[in-house]
């Protein structure tokens, strides 16, 4: 009986607008002209249509969770490299406590850069209070945050290489961690920008209403006025699968049904403070 994120509220409108107009048309034809009846439509015809619709509505969805699923992949893909640098960084750089530090931190950074770019903002979160101040500032104003914070990343592992505190080996290790983290941001990134087909999507939702609204002329001769609570249901299961499409197709939003990317960034923040911590 949980109403939020159950798809009630977003589809509440057009569910109403069926079940209002199947009220009408039960109405007319119990108490309306003769030549209303007329304005039947066979059920078999109606059946067959709804059969296709179906088909379509299970594309949509199944494209739609494709989707997401990818999205839940790519960050548990940026989880575990930025484990991975943390682990590395805490280990390898430990002769110099504070560039280790730093390499943490900016991977803290990456992965809130990467959440607030998919959202439309310039943030690193909570890791740029242990950081540089002027290059935070520096990474802030620049157009594509998590770029800037990999080719920090990159400097700093640079650095430690210059000073011989990692091998060759071990730069290739480390700078292989933020590749793949910048790979994982772009194929976030990818799923953003790219949408399904406008067309697909606006000749299902026609053909949805169409469908819905015709419905009780398909059912009021052979049913009367059970023809109300049947467009109901039917109403809700068919807008609330095409309503579950549309909020999972783009998996980075705020939305309740959306991935919890401010839990994941939290996570990523708490594990690599504390590797972070052991080279304090």
């Amino acid at each position: 009986f949980d109403i939020e994120g159950s798809m009630v509220r977003e589809i509440l409108g057009r569910v109403s607008a069926c079940v209002i107009w199947a009220v009408i048309i039960v109405a007319l034809f119990q108490w309306g002209p003769d030549w209303f009846d007329k304005l039947a439509i066979a059920e078999t015809a109606h059946t067959l249509v709804g059969a296709s619709l179906g088909l379509l509505l299970v594309f949509r969805t199944n494209a739609s969770y494709d989707r997401f699923w990818e999205g839940r992949k790519l960050w548990g893909s940026i989880v575990n490299e930025s484990r991975n640098l943390a682990r590395q960084a805490a280990t390898w750089m430990a002769v110099d406590r504070d560039l280790a530090r730093q390499v943490i931190w900016w991977t803290v950074a990456f992965a809130y850069g990467t959440k607030y770019r998919l959202r439309g903002t310039q943030e690193i979160g909570p890791a740029q209070e242990h950081l540089p101040v002027e290059s935070v500032s520096e990474v802030l104003t620049s157009r594509h945050v998590p770029l800037a914070v990999s080719r920090r990343l990159t400097e700093l592992i640079a650095v430690s290489k210059d000073r011989r505190i990692i091998d060759g080996d071990q730069l290739r290790c480390l700078d292989q961690n933020v590749q793949i983290l910048i790979d994982c941001c772009g194929a976030c990134e990818r799923i953003r920008s790219t949408p399904l087909p406008f067309a697909y999507a606006v000749h299902l939702r026609r053909a949805l209403i169409v469908y819905c609204f015709t419905l009780p002329l398909a059912l009021v001769q052979k049913y009367g006025w059970e023809t109300i609570p049947a467009t109901l249901m039917i109403a809700y299961v068919l807008f609330g699968i095409e309503e579950i499409g549309v909020e999972i197709e783009d998996p980075f939003g705020t939305d309740v049904n959306d991935l919890p990317l401010k839990s994941i960034c939290e996570t990523i923040e708490q594990n690599l403070a504390e590797v972070a911590d052991t080279v304090a």
